[in-house]
């Protein structure tokens, strides 16, 4: 009888959970549809109609003068954080770590498991991100990260932290990322109505929360440096290439 109400329980919030992504979806796509609306008639567009949805959104620093986020721009956050190949690639990582050592053990260490714990982080980060762009929306709470690529080593690191628990507002201050959290918290203890049962519960909901933030921080710190890496191999393989180029050039036919 236990177990009938237990499941009969699982089952209403499954429909719950439903629902509220379905809202999320909804505001998105009709503030997004606006916001796309008003942009194709402003000269002063920031949002270009020949790049893709799944361009990432341009990095700024936070020495520039502060643009808030257009629609447009949110779209485009939230497709490149939930289906872009930096995060795919960051959740199949994940996915295949848990299937090596078969955590949760429901999902088993096989191909059949790693698809299912795939597919689960997937459902995850949709939903957290869909609540955190939409709750964002309506605080107007900037979820990009902005760079502070001319300070020194040290700082640049604690901006990093600082802007995972942090966002700018729409005049440019940072401010209690609010929206964040309930989108990253929320949708950890959300999923708990559709997870495995070994990890359905409010400890397991609290360590997935906590690794969030830290996956949001290893973001940045991806887009803190990653220019900077990427800047210093290109010049060492053009120099490379150049000074094969010149030596091909000084040997005699």
């Amino acid at each position: 009888m236990r177990m009938q109400y237990e499941e009969s329980l699982r089952n209403t919030i499954s429909r719950w959970q439903r629902i509220l992504i379905t809202v999320f979806f909804v505001i998105n796509t009709l503030a997004f549809g606006q916001g796309l609306m008003s942009e194709r008639g402003s000269k002063d567009s920031r949002f270009s109609h020949s790049s893709s949805l799944l361009t990432p959104v341009k990095s700024h620093t936070l020495e520039d003068p502060y643009c808030p986020i257009t629609p447009g721009e949110n779209l485009r956050w939230f497709l490149t954080s939930t289906i872009g190949p930096a995060h795919i690639a960051g959740v199949a990582f994940v996915s295949a770590g848990g299937t090596a050592v078969n955590r949760p053990g429901e999902y088993g260490p096989h191909w059949e498991g790693f698809a299912d714990r795939f597919g689960m982080g997937m459902a995850g980060s949709a939903t957290g991100n869909a609540m955190e762009v939409s709750v964002g929306l309506l605080l107007r709470e900037d979820p990009r990260y902005f760079r502070v690529s001319q300070q020194a080593f040290k700082s640049r690191v604690g901006n990093v932290t600082r802007l995972t628990f942090l966002a700018r507002n729409k005049n440019g201050r940072p401010e209690p990322a609010y929206a964040r959290y309930l989108g990253i918290v929320g949708s950890n203890f959300l999923s708990n109505a559709w997870r495995v049962h070994s990890e359905a519960n409010v400890k397991d909901a609290v360590l997935r929360s906590s690794e969030g933030f830290a996956g949001r921080m290893a973001a940045n710190a991806f887009k803190e440096f990653w220019p900077d890496v990427k800047r210093r191999v290109f010049r060492k393989y053009n120099r490379a290439s150049n000074l094969g180029t010149q030596v091909q050039a000084r040997i005699p036919r």
